[in-house]
């Protein structure tokens, strides 16, 4: 019997805000903007769209984007975590992401990869092996990365901050 203290609950809602009067009478005719938010929590709502490919706003996130995002943020917050455990002190953390996806002949599509491009500063010269190691660490423990079906590579670089 699973552990229940282990299990964890998410909750999100989505409303479309794309209806333009006529709803999905003609493809073109409706927009794909939406709102993504968290009920109960004080949390902003996250403004959507689809890809432009697809009809969708450049300026509001996309799923795919999203899904991008979790996995950089899982990968990074699994990697403070670890660094901290093996006392390596990381004094800056940015990822530059990316992530291919292939549509398939019937209007569907998968990600086929997705490639985390971790820039990591640490406080000593003598961390930067370990620090460069937990990646694989961080990569095992993350939530995101262990739920999705397509690889998920990292090139990370590490750097030492000045006067360490």
């Amino acid at each position: 019997m699973p552990d229940i203290s282990k299990r964890h609950t998410y909750t999100t809602e989505v409303v479309w805000t794309g209806n333009r009067g006529t709803g999905t009478g003609t493809y073109r005719g409706y927009g794909r903007e939406h709102e993504i938010a968290a009920p109960g929590l004080p949390v902003p709502p996250i403004p959507g769209s689809s890809d432009p490919a697809f009809r969708g706003d450049p300026a509001r996130w996309n799923p795919e984007q999203l899904l991008l995002a979790a996995l950089s943020q899982c990968h990074m917050l699994s990697y403070l975590h670890v660094c901290t455990v093996a006392g390596v002190v990381v004094t800056s953390y940015t990822d530059r992401a990316e992530g291919t996806m292939e549509e398939t002949g019937d209007g569907g599509g998968h990600f086929t990869r997705a490639l985390l491009r971790p820039r990591v500063e640490v406080a000593s010269a003598a961390m930067v092996d370990a620090a460069v190691g937990l990646h694989a660490d961080a990569h095992r423990l993350c939530f995101i990365a262990g739920s999705v079906n397509f690889p998920v590579h990292h090139e990370a670089e590490v750097t030492v901050a000045a006067g360490g």
